[in-house]
């Protein structure tokens, strides 16, 4: 469906050169002399690379559907990670290189959304935080709470992390998944 540039708006998903954009920013501007135009700051669905675009007033913008799945992480297998879809129960296989760094993050049983156009998985989003247990980090020594420093720690699921001195393995931290920095340890 064809948008005119009054129609633009933060978080609408449009075609730019047969590729999904999300728009970030938009300004309007109307100059004193010439037609009003519209500035955009997109974001690439697929790689996550953010373009400026300008639309003049004339032009029309190619709008795109992007549906979005909640799916719940089962298994990884040979580089394609396997999801059920969490309404229609079926599997859906998601390759490494869409899903990039976060398959750090993923562990049995997490609630992800995916998003798609025509059927084909674009990306997923993590929830912002996640519990995680320590599974190896050097021991901590006795005082190392009273200064700040940190140390590196593996997590359950492979991933180094920056923890405080003061953690200690089967220890359970909370980690910003936007991020991937150390926010709390929690009981």
């Amino acid at each position: 469906m064809a948008l005119s540039i009054n129609e633009i708006k933060s978080g609408l998903t449009i075609l730019v050169d047969n590729d999904v954009y999300q728009v970030i920013d938009f300004q309007h501007v109307k100059p004193g002399k010439g037609a009003a135009f519209v500035r955009t700051r997109v974001r690439n669905m697929k790689s996550g690379n953010v373009l400026e675009k300008t639309y003049r007033g004339d032009e029309k913008i190619e709008s795109a559907y992007v549906d979005e799945r909640k799916l719940q992480f089962q298994y990884a297998s040979s580089g394609i990670y396997h999801f059920m879809d969490q309404e229609t129960y079926d599997e859906v296989a998601i390759p490494a290189p869409v899903l990039g760094d976060q398959t750090k993050y993923l562990k049995d049983n997490l609630e992800v959304v995916a998003y798609s156009y025509k059927d084909d998985i674009l990306n997923i989003s993590l929830p912002n935080f996640i519990h995680f247990a320590i599974t190896h980090t050097e021991p901590g020594i006795k005082g190392d709470t009273a200064k700040s420093g940190t140390k590196p720690a593996t997590i359950e699921t492979g991933a180094t992390v920056q923890v405080p001195l003061f953690v200690n393995s089967g220890d359970k931290i909370k980690i910003d998944t936007r991020t991937g920095g150390y926010v709390e340890r929690v009981y």
